[in-house]
């Protein structure tokens, strides 16, 4: 997935009056830090942490306003996030400031319930400014994520029921033009570093950057909020507010794009590297150890994963072929991979089709959810398409968080591109793993909990959350899925998939592998379609590491479940287990475990 709960952390610019306040704002912060650190007023360590939430809350507030949009908060609703040179360098500065003060707090000294926020804010601050070594600000653009697509959709997330709030958008448009030109600073900075994507993961980009310039400019996925506006605003000033950002589109942002994709063609293509491995980058090798550390939350080196990897491809492959004997398939193993990619009976061949069955599938999961989780998300969700600006090179589906204090409800992005590489065998595992009891469910509880500071209820540690989602396909069969077997082998296909992951990404990234060696690795071992595996591999590619959290994260999570099952018996509640498991947040995989351990002892 991509959490697009990925979260939208974005772009910067601003008028010069409304510039000079939010700067002065973010500096007045900052000192605040500063003579935290130093403690001029004497107060205590649990004085001193309290303050220093709410500080870094409205400094991430100022300094992302697109992150401020995703939560509901209304500040910097007109700007965009500053990639100046100095903007970079100030928000690294404030990180490390963040960590001096944090590390001179006695953690001793603090009460028990605060240990923990203080023992995770901590780990927090120290991978960040571990990350600083690497220069990841340089990579702007990428076919996932870039200029040319994420202003669309941070304006998708953003509320027209005013005129306030449509002004907001017009200003962001505004703000575009500076923020490419940002954008392009920093790639060009890249470029001389040696530090670009791929240049074969960059083949869409242009494209990308073409859908976005379109002759109507109501047809435009930016203006989609000034197309049919809500009654709660005037009819009179509604037309004007249309008027003005039609001409904002075709006087700054057509032009702004049109510099983007002369960059793009003619420098950033032809100047980015040929490798695809990340230990050929300026520290290669650290910055991919540091990547899977980040992202699995533990201390296995590139080697021990590939290694889980091939393991579970093989007993993956042995549940797969026990399945493939009950079909009464007479065939090989590629034989039938074949008759799931290219039988008809398995593809729809309408986009309302598919989505109809997403959606089906969903609302059969809701009420499942009763038997599982004691405690359950106020927050609703829908199921939508994805934009057709962006659906060619994006993944099958993902997940973008809702807000309760936005009004906004999360959202399940099914791909309806290339039907005929959408089977109906793989929907039921990936509704589960996107909307419930998967990432809806997880990252909605934890938005909702009560008494913990602001970024324990944000989605992080990618192992736990992505390992969440991938515990949830499992899940099916408990909530009466997957009594299909091609349905049950989509499940495994899935399961396959995110083992193949550890295979692949360890394999291109660290031990020499080509694109090649693992599509062909992909392909020989799950039933997904050619283009699918295409646009995965592209994506390990430009984003390594983030693939491996999944497995990782799902086979601990998996042996907690196990392990309290073994020691609790006939006292094992499964409501409770999930409940324990998720009702802390997304926290390192270590902690996870000390908790359910804990939780088991309690119980016995």
């Amino acid at each position: 997935m991509k959490i697009m709960t990925m979260i939208v952390v974005l772009l910067l610019y601003a008028s010069p009056h409304l510039s000079a306040n939010w700067l002065e704002e973010i500096s007045t912060l900052n000192a605040e830090i500063k003579s935290l650190t130093s403690n001029e007023k004497k107060l205590s360590d649990e004085q001193r942490l309290q303050r220093f939430y709410e500080l870094s809350y409205d400094l991430t507030m100022l300094e992302y306003p697109g992150f401020a949009t995703g939560l509901g908060d209304p500040r910097g609703q007109d700007r965009l996030t500053d990639l100046s040179g100095k903007g970079v360098a100030r928000r690294q500065q404030a990180e490390r400031d963040s960590l001096d003060l944090i590390s001179g707090i006695d953690r001793a000294a603090l009460p028990e319930r605060e240990q923990v926020n203080y023992d995770l804010l901590l780990d927090t601050l120290e991978r960040n400014v571990r990350t600083q070594r690497f220069p990841t600000h340089y990579l702007q653009m990428t076919q996932m994520s870039g200029p040319q697509q994420d202003l669309a959709s941070l304006l998708a997330m953003m509320p027209n029921a005013s005129v306030e709030q449509l002004e907001n958008q017009i200003a962001r448009m505004q703000a575009l033009p500076a923020y490419i030109d940002q954008s392009i600073d920093l790639m060009r900075e890249g470029m001389k570093a040696g530090v670009t994507p791929p240049k074969i993961t960059l083949r869409d980009v242009p494209q990308q950057i073409r859908n976005q310039l379109v002759d109507d400019a109501s047809k435009s996925p930016l203006l989609k909020g000034f197309v049919e506006m809500p009654v709660t605003v005037d009819p009179l000033q509604a037309d004007s507010l249309r008027k003005r950002a039609t001409a904002v589109y075709s006087q700054q942002v057509v032009p702004a794009y049109e510099r983007l994709l002369e960059f793009a063609e003619n420098e950033y293509l032809p100047g980015a590297r040929e490798s695809i491995a990340a230990r050929d980058l300026p520290d290669g090798k650290a910055w991919y150890r540091h990547n899977v550390a980040l992202r699995t939350t533990t201390d296995l080196s590139p080697q021990q994963i590939h290694e889980i990897g091939l393991g579970e491809v093989k007993r993956i492959r042995g549940e797969m072929e026990v399945i493939i004997e009950s079909t009464g398939f007479e065939g090989s193993f590629e034989e039938f991979l074949h008759f799931l990619r290219t039988d008809p009976q398995f593809y729809h061949s309408s986009a309302e089709d598919l989505m109809r069955e997403y959606r089906d599938i969903s609302k059969r999961a809701d009420p499942e959810l009763t038997r599982l989780f004691g405690i359950l998300p106020r927050t609703p969700y829908g199921v939508i398409e994805v934009p057709d600006y962006a659906a060619k090179s994006t993944t099958t589906a993902y997940y973008q968080r809702g807000s309760l204090k936005a009004g906004r409800p999360g959202y399940y992005f099914a791909n309806t591109y290339a039907l005929e590489t959408r089977p109906r065998w793989e929907m039921e595992a990936l509704s589960l793993h996107e909307a419930v009891p998967g990432h809806h469910l997880q990252i909605s509880i934890q938005q909702e909990l009560e008494g913990l500071p602001w970024f324990r209820k944000n989605p992080s540690y990618t192992a736990f959350v992505e390992g969440w989602g991938l515990y949830s396909e499992s899940l099916g069969e408990e909530m009466g899925f997957y009594k299909d077997p091609y349905s049950k082998f989509g499940q495994l296909t899935y399961e396959m998939w995110r083992a193949i992951r550890l295979v692949v990404d360890t394999g291109m990234h660290y031990l020499g592998w080509s694109r090649e060696q693992a599509i062909d690795f992909f392909k020989e071992n799950a039933g997904k379609s050619e283009h699918d595996i295409v646009v995965e591999i592209d994506r390990y590619i430009v984003w390594p590491g983030q693939a491996l959290a999944y497995k990782i994260g799902e086979l601990k999570i998996k042996e907690l479940r196990a392990y309290a099952e073994e020691a609790l018996g006939d006292e094992f509640d499964i409501r409770a287990f999930h409940d324990e498991v998720l009702g802390r947040g997304a926290v390192p995989l270590s902690v996870l475990e000390a908790n359910i351990r804990s939780w088991v002892e309690a119980q016995l």
